[in-house]
């Protein structure tokens, strides 16, 4: 399928930022985001109404009116310390697609989605913030947004999308505490060096094969039901149970590799949206990497049943409270943490299950609809991401393994029971 771009140009948010704030001071939640991390969601619309041009018009005019609220995405990244929000602008990207929007989504490959995004997975993001949006000769259109991990965690991009298609739907858009200075809770400290060596360990030379995994309702109720009630877990949620089959699978997938890995653990880090946590809660809108990774530590040597790994997942989770985050960021007790992982993952191995669900992706209606799919890209080795289906019910796991890994994991028992490779994601 030819995709060609048509135009670029730089958005400046439609009113200057102040110059008392100027500088967005970073807190060290967000220093410990390696630079070259980004993340992107492509959203797929049914044909529009209007005309491209017009339609480009109206998206462009209201991502401006956007970013004057989201000042720092439009600024540059100075010092890994501070954003200078400078309102230099976020890229924005047309281009024109030769074939129906129904070829991508009935098969739905790694290739043909990733010219669909506004950069390359190997390349850095010219701007904190970029877009694309294509448009398909059925009239059908899909808009790729990549936001920097150091402005933006999901939940941040998240509404950021969904208040831009405000702005675009309804010509304004009220919203407070979008801005919060997370410093004094998450004190800025000196971590050069330790993210990047961390990535470093964890980069993978081998080919990596990514697959689409569909768990269905019915198919999620039913491992729910078998995990049933153990101990402090009452009843496993949606994304407990599917991470629990998950990291189950590769656990067998990766002790049978080599029998040097018996004395060995598998690092599970699970990303944790903090705003609800904290006493008192932040702002839900804020923006920001507001999360932290709990970490599952799995040993490779025997086998863990469901019940057993649910119950460690639903406690890793749990313990990130609000007391547990402030001594643990507050102070130095976290870079000695940070220090052994980088020196553990030399006989361990990190995986990473990161999940979007429950985040109102499928509510960004620009004014022609609510998306009809929503999918990203993933090239990692040892990555799970996990994301709502269309009709909110069931999970679409994004599994990035190496191609011996993912032979071995797409044919473990529990996965064969409880979910389907499917091409369409309908």
């Amino acid at each position: 399928m030819e995709i060609q771009i048509v135009s670029e140009e730089i958005i400046k948010p439609s009113s200057p930022t102040p110059s008392h704030l100027r500088t967005h001071k970073l807190c060290l939640l967000e220093q410990l985001v390696p630079l070259h991390v980004h993340f992107p969601f492509i959203f797929f619309y049914s044909p529009a109404t209007k005309d491209p041009i017009e339609t480009s018009a109206g998206l462009k005019h209201s991502l401006s009116q956007t970013l004057t609220h989201y000042y720092p995405f439009a600024g540059r990244l100075k010092d890994r310390s501070f954003i200078d929000c400078d309102d230099s602008g976020a890229t924005f990207i047309e281009a024109q697609v030769a074939g129906n929007m129904s070829e991508v989504l009935k098969q739905p490959e790694m290739d043909l989605l990733e010219q669909l995004l506004p950069f390359k997975l190997d390349e850095k993001l010219s701007t904190l913030v970029v877009v694309q949006v294509s448009y398909f000769g059925c009239g059908g259109l899909a808009i790729g947004v990549c936001f920097s991990h150091v402005v933006a965690d999901a939940t941040a991009a998240a509404n950021f999308v969904n208040n831009w298609a405000a702005v675009a739907s309804f010509g304004s858009i009220n919203v407070e505490d979008l801005i919060f200075d997370c410093t004094s809770i998450f004190p800025p400290q000196d971590v050069l060096g330790l993210t990047d060596s961390l990535c470093e360990k964890h980069v993978s030379y081998e080919e990596v094969i990514t697959k689409r995994f569909m768990f269905d309702a019915t198919k999620i109720a039913a491992l729910r039901e078998e995990i049933g009630n153990v101990g402090s877990l009452d009843c496993p949620t949606r994304v407990e149970a599917v991470s629990t089959l998950i990291l189950s699978a590769v656990i067998a997938a990766a002790a049978r590799e080599t029998n040097e890995l018996t004395s060995s653990f598998l690092a599970a880090s699970i990303p944790v949206n903090l705003r609800k946590r904290m006493n008192p809660p932040l702002p839900e809108e804020c923006i920001g990497n507001i999360c932290t990774t709990t970490t599952v530590m799995c040993p490779m040597n025997q086998r863990i049943d469901y019940k057993s790994l649910a119950k460690k997942v639903h406690e890793s989770i749990r313990m990130m409270d609000d007391k547990f985050v402030r001594n643990v960021y507050g102070g130095g007790e976290f870079l000695n943490f940070l220090k052994n992982a980088v020196e553990g993952l030399s006989k361990n191995r990190l995986f990473w299950n990161s999940s979007w669900c429950k985040l109102p992706l499928y509510e960004a209606d620009f004014g022609w609809g609510k998306p009809k799919w929503i999918a990203t890209i993933l090239r990692d080795d040892k990555v799970a991401m996990l994301l709502d289906t269309c009709d909110g019910e069931g999970i679409e796991v994004w599994m990035g393994l190496s191609k011996e890994d993912m032979a071995k994991f797409e044919q473990d028992p529990g996965i064969l029971a409880y979910s389907s490779v499917s091409l369409s994601p309908f």
